[in-house]
């Protein structure tokens, strides 16, 4: 378990190493990750929050929670079930990267980001987080606005997935980063107040919604998966370029 932002960042180095070794998809989301891990630790040594070691406490807690799905999931172990589709995709030669990448943001953000906040701003507290929580936010969303340029490299005919697969606006909507953040913040609203039982059962239901959601991201329907197959057959390199292309 990392302690620092530091720590965080060699996390996601082993997590990327064994996936380059490996040869999995499990190595998209860390190596996009680390770039915002990074942008994170930047804006606090350079006073753009509030609270600097609040948001190191923030990023740590929030990074964890991947880190200790992943662990548990590599080793067979319980996890959540937004988590444990993302695996699940990684043994599959169906989804493409945007799909393996979605899938991780839906579990991190959707359903983690909450529960850090909560973590680190219990009860009266959290309010006072909540600057900072949308600054934080704003880095966030680089690393969706930034998936666009590491696939130029994957898929040349990016500019035409919009197009093509119309049937998932609503979807990609719903995951805009305002739309994840908000639902990130009231998350975090219902789980400050509550005792551990009571986290315990809304963390749950939101893990419930939030693997829902990340189904259907990786089975969109019938005509959408026609056009995700045309996708996959136009994907350039081998997994392990694509990991190298997103580290750079």
């Amino acid at each position: 378990m990392a302690t620092t932002i530091d720590g965080v960042v060699a996390a996601l180095d082993v997590r990327i190493t064994r996936a380059l070794q490996k040869g999995t998809p499990l190595g998209y989301f860390p190596a996009l990750y680390r770039k915002v891990t990074l942008r994170v630790k930047e804006g606090i040594e350079k006073g753009e929050f509030a609270d600097g070691p609040r948001m190191e406490r923030l990023d740590v807690i929030f990074a964890n929670r991947y880190l200790d799905a992943a662990d548990a999931l590599d080793a067979g172990k319980p996890a959540t079930e937004a988590w444990r589709l993302a695996w699940d995709a990684a043994v599959s030669n169906r989804p493409i990267v945007l799909q393996h990448l979605m899938l991780g943001m839906n579990a991190h953000i959707n359903l983690d980001l909450g529960i850090a906040a909560a973590t680190v701003a219990p009860g009266d507290a959290l309010p006072g987080l909540h600057g900072d929580f949308n600054r934080i936010n704003e880095i966030l969303a680089a690393l969706v606005g930034g998936v666009q340029n590491d696939l130029a490299h994957v898929w040349p005919a990016f500019g035409w997935f919009d197009a093509v697969l119309g049937t998932t606006d609503e979807a990609v909507a719903n995951f805009s980063m305002g739309a994840a953040r908000d639902s990130a913040w009231a998350f975090a609203t219902r789980l400050a107040p509550v005792d551990e039982a009571g986290r315990a059962a809304l963390i749950a239901a939101k893990d419930a919604e939030s693997a829902a959601f990340g189904k259907f991201l990786w089975h969109p329907g019938f005509a959408a998966s026609l056009a995700l197959g045309v996708v996959r057959m136009t994907e350039r390199g081998s997994v392990r370029q694509r990991i190298r292309w997103m580290q750079e």
